[in-house]
């Protein structure tokens, strides 16, 4: 398997002028190393990635990969409107050191899955490094289907898939017939679901809340294969899963969250979001507390 553990795809902090927070993005990127996440996305939707500007994007390439250090892998994320930034962003990050690429289709332009194809595999010959594609129809617009999958699976590079379309068949879709791409649960609220199938890696937002609550759910389901504990851990999960999956604040939860948590999560979200209104911060804090208590009560149990 290439892929394993969690991947959290983290925040960008920012100032309150909207400059980013270079000393808390540090903090953020140590927190995760200390509790030995396997993978640091930079440059995912949850970095709001769609919110800064390709020179931002590229000296977080570079930051990161001082800050990492090799002491996790260090994934790029290069997905964008515009073909051609994505081309520039995998060559940047092959040039800066990336351990692997998440890759995605390009939005709004609605590509078939034979264009689709030949854009990813473009990305490929650029950078020439592992590649987690990400499947997100509802944030892109097309979905990544067999004539798609079909065409990609050719390379080598194309190890795994970020799948968040929400569409549990697409699970059985990937046993049945592409079982040489890896699984990667992409909704926080299908994690069980998508580790019955034999998914042993997950793109964690909630992983910058609970980086290391979320990494021992992944262990209990695909390493230990205690599904029983699993099922327990996810349901003490799932208030705070079905709040980011499904509250329409998700860059502002999971900032609030990690606040909470007692990191620098900075001023809130750059524009056109806006901070959390008063009752959704109460809201976070108690299923903030709550799944707190109750998933470490469940982790601290006695075998």
């Amino acid at each position: 398997m290439r892929f394993k553990g969690i991947y959290t795809p983290v925040i960008t902090p920012f100032h309150e002028d909207g400059s980013i927070d270079w000393d808390a993005y540090a903090e953020i990127i140590d927190n995760q190393i200390k509790h030995g996440i396997e993978g640091i996305i930079i440059g995912g939707t949850t970095g709001e990635v769609y919110a800064l500007t390709v020179e931002e994007r590229i000296e977080q390439l570079k930051f990161a990969k001082d800050r990492i250090k090799g002491q996790a892998e260090f994934m790029a994320g290069v997905n964008d409107l515009s073909a051609a930034t994505i081309y520039t962003m995998a060559q940047a990050a092959r040039d800066i050191g990336a351990d692997s690429m998440l890759v995605g289709a390009p939005p709004y332009s609605i590509p078939t899955e034979a264009e689709l194809a030949n854009h990813v595999l473009r990305v490929d010959k650029i950078a020439n490094l592992p590649i987690m594609l990400y499947n997100y129809p509802g944030r892109m617009g097309v979905m990544m289907g067999e004539e798609f999958l079909s065409r990609v699976a050719q390379s080598s590079n194309i190890c795994g898939i970020k799948e968040s379309s929400g569409d549990i068949n697409r699970l059985h879709m990937f046993v049945r017939h592409f079982p040489q791409i890896e699984l990667c649960t992409g909704a926080d609220d299908q994690v069980l679901e998508f580790m019955a199938w034999g998914a042993t890696s997950w793109v964690s937002a909630a992983g910058n809340i609970f980086p290391k609550e979320c990494r021992r759910l992944v262990e209990v389901c695909s390493v230990e294969g205690n599904f029983d504990k699993g099922r327990r851990l996810m349901k003490a999960f799932l208030p705070l899963m079905h709040t980011l999956e499904q509250g329409g604040k998700f860059i502002q939860c999971v900032k609030y969250g990690a606040q909470l948590q007692g990191l620098p999560s900075g001023a809130g979200p750059r524009p056109p979001l806006l901070p959390l209104k008063k009752e959704l911060k109460r809201e976070m804090d108690e299923i903030i507390r709550n799944v707190r208590i109750s998933v470490n009560a469940i982790l601290e149990e006695k075998e």
